[in-house]
């Protein structure tokens, strides 16, 4: 049987990191255009400082998404059904993206009732987004899981329990807190792991 040439996969994948980058161009313009509204009218909406962090939280988000996915130029077989896997983990994204801030809010009113009021929605969804990235890890291989260690798998729990405390209250301290140490981490995640791609 014919060995598949290496050349084929890198333009295969280069073909599906297309959509993916378009998926997260939307997402990151998503989010900066309505910060950019903030500040162009910043008595229109009363902001909320948790709301703000878990904006800033899907922007790092996003942009890691987007160089942790360069692993997947080693995936030597894509099926349509893996290439749909990634894609709605992309859309997932977006998605998430459009909940933290929405097309309009009614004159005068601000952005805390609306974030707890959408809550379920988007922990939902967050909760979600980190079993989905469970899955992620495993196709790129298990080496590649292996090398992210035990701190991967307490991360992505960490997160998950997190967002369903996060539906279950509405408690200003917890939120505050999940939303900071949320933000923190991912940033020294994405430091201590994936600062260099190799």
């Amino acid at each position: 049987m014919q060995a598949a040439d290496p050349a084929s996969h890198a333009n295969l994948y280069i073909h599906v990191r297309i959509l993916l980058g378009m998926i997260v161009g939307l997402g990151l313009t998503h989010l900066l255009r309505h910060v950019a509204r903030i500040v162009e009218r910043p008595r229109a909406h009363r902001i909320y400082s948790v709301h703000l962090v878990w904006a800033g939280f899907m922007f790092v988000y996003m942009l890691h998404f987007w160089w942790w996915e360069f692993s997947l130029s080693h995936q030597a077989h894509w099926s349509f059904m893996l290439y749909l896997y990634v894609t709605l983990y992309a859309l997932l994204l977006y998605l998430l993206c459009a909940l933290v801030f929405p097309e309009s809010l009614a004159e005068g009113s601000g952005y805390r009732d609306y974030y707890y009021d959408r809550r379920t929605w988007f922990f939902g969804l967050l909760a979600l987004m980190f079993v989905v990235d469970v899955g992620d890890t495993l196709i790129k291989g298990q080496p590649y899981a292996q090398q992210l260690g035990p701190e991967y798998w307490v991360r992505n729990a960490l997160y998950i329990v997190g967002s369903l405390v996060a539906i279950a209250t509405r408690n200003p301290r917890f939120h505050a807190t999940f939303a900071v140490m949320a933000l923190l981490y991912e940033l020294s995640w994405i430091w201590r792991r994936y600062e260099i791609l190799a």
